[in-house]
């Protein structure tokens, strides 16, 4: 056998391409639209877009910024040389430096104007407010789509009797549509909050180097009132219907937290539902989708693994950890700003997204694709509900002039004895054959298969279903239909 060194790297020169890690909720699960969300395109054809919104607001209030130089900032928008603003950002040790000298370049008139006033916040916070108000919008589109999905399931399964858990042990009958709308309430709650920051998230707007306007009060001879429509004109041009308040140099860490928590609340409502899943698909209750050559086990070929809601289970446990850490951003901003938060966000704010947007991903296709089978639904049912229809037995016969006392004991003993015979026989439950054969529930005898009907152990569970689709769902899926129609594009691995 040949020699080989299994401690020595891959040499200079070979695998360069793939050489670099890469990260895989952009390289293996997120979506082509939420990558490029938070990709250097969009990042900086928005700076761009920045600057042009800034110098017309400027024009516009009387500065002398000419038409020329208005023209050449629009032209050049998505004209970016990336090689030629990393050189400058490694001269000058500033990245917002760096790109207005790119930006110079192909703009040479306009150059004299570009960042008049501002400072690298304006560009680099606004910008992020861009981003992140995109992104909320098409987490809003997916949450949406999910909500959309997960009705039909809902109503295609209302009447479809199962057991109920409390901690995991058997519990009075539910339906497999009533059990799904324990999902979609998580998930509408989570769009109420999504819909909210999206329409109270404010831009960092005009405020100068620690919030005061002290620089743009001074381009404006001390006009208080042009610097306010300086302000207002910007925020227009971006799409946004107002500036936060006040502010420091930054615009407050608080609404990274807001954000990254109402990303959170769909983690954990994805993670609920998946969780969920998991556990019925150890029944052989429901299975999420299994493709034809889809392999589930590299070792046992007969395995069919909830893959995708594992998966969604185990970017979401990373999405919550993440208000976390914008929880310690927030509070530790010093005075008007320190850059102990620049990182860090580079980091939480995209990943936070991508995360959730694999999750939506997922969440679709599974709910589009569940597969119930009802025949193992219901024994599972029959070999409980014997247990739970004895109080019904007991009634009835009591109304025919039965003893209730009596019929209780006789009850009570034929349940432990069919209880033992489940448990420690593992045969099937034998408690109605039992109470067949006893004469003592005679008056029943005749209607025993009647009286242990699944769907008469279900309480309202059909009719909150519908009802919940009524009052609750159908409402939001209307507002939002415009959304339903959109389709997602590609680049998303289920």
């Amino acid at each position: 056998m040949a020699d080989f060194d299994y401690q020595t790297d891959v040499p200079d020169g070979t695998l360069d391409a793939h050489k670099k890690y890469s990260h895989p909720l952009v390289d293996r699960y997120a979506s082509s639209e939420m990558s490029y969300i938070f990709s250097p395109a969009c990042k900086f054809t928005t700076w761009r877009k920045m600057w042009l919104a800034l110098a017309v607001s400027e024009q516009e209030l009387g500065i002398e910024i000419s038409d020329e130089q208005i023209k050449e900032l629009a032209d050049n928008v998505n004209n970016i040389d990336f090689e030629k603003a990393n050189e400058y950002e490694k001269k000058f040790r500033h990245d917002v430096m760096g790109h207005v000298h790119a930006y110079g370049d192909v703009a040479p008139t306009a150059m004299p104007i570009i960042h008049l006033g501002a400072t690298s916040c304006f560009i680099g916070d606004n910008t992020d407010c861009v981003q992140l108000k995109k992104a909320l919008e098409l987490t809003r589109r997916k949450l949406v789509k999910v909500i959309d999905t997960l009705r039909t399931f809902a109503i295609a399964n209302k009447n479809l009797p199962t057991l109920g858990f409390t901690h995991y042990q058997a519990a009075q009958l539910t339906t497999v549509g009533k059990r799904a709308t324990l999902w979609m309430q998580d998930l509408l709650l989570d769009l109420e909050k999504l819909e909210r920051e999206i329409e109270t998230l404010p831009m960092r707007g005009v405020k100068g180097t620690t919030g005061t306007q002290a620089s743009f009060l001074e381009l404006f001879n001390g006009d208080h009132d042009k610097v306010k429509e300086l302000n207002k004109k910007v925020c227009k041009i971006m799409g946004f219907k107002k500036a936060i308040p006040v502010s420091g140099q930054t615009y407050t860490r608080k609404i990274d937290y807001h954000i990254l928590s109402i990303l959170s609340g769909i983690s954990q409502s994805a993670y609920k539902m998946c969780g969920d899943i998991r556990l019925l698909a150890n029944l052989k209750e429901i299975e999420e989708p299994f493709a034809k050559n889809q392999i589930g086990s590299s070792a046992m070929a007969y395995k069919r693994n909830p893959m995708r809601s594992e998966r969604v289970c185990s970017i979401a446990r990373y999405v919550m950890s993440l208000p976390a850490a914008a929880a310690g951003t927030a509070s530790s901003q010093w005075f008007e700003r320190t850059l102990d938060d620049s990182a860090i966000r580079r980091i939480y704010l995209p990943e936070g997204f991508l995360g959730v947007d694999v999750i939506l991903n997922l969440l679709e296709n599974i709910s589009n694709g569940l597969h119930v089978w009802p025949e193992v639904v219901n024994k599972h049912v029959m070999e409980e509900l014997p247990f739970m229809s004895t109080e019904v037995i007991l009634m009835e016969c009591v109304k025919a002039g039965g003893d209730r006392q009596e019929l209780h004991e006789a009850i009570r003993v034929h349940s432990m004895a069919a209880g033992a015979v489940v448990k420690g026989e593992g045969k099937p439950n034998d408690l109605m054959e039992r109470i067949a054969n006893d004469d003592l529930f005679k008056a029943v005898h005749d209607k025993l298969d009647e009286l242990v009907k699944p769907i008469l152990f279900v309480g309202r569970a059909v009719e909150q279903v519908g009802e919940f689709m009524e009052e609750e769902v159908d409402p939001v899926l209307s507002k939002y239909a415009d959304l339903l129609k959109v389709e997602n594009k590609d680049g998303v691995n289920v």
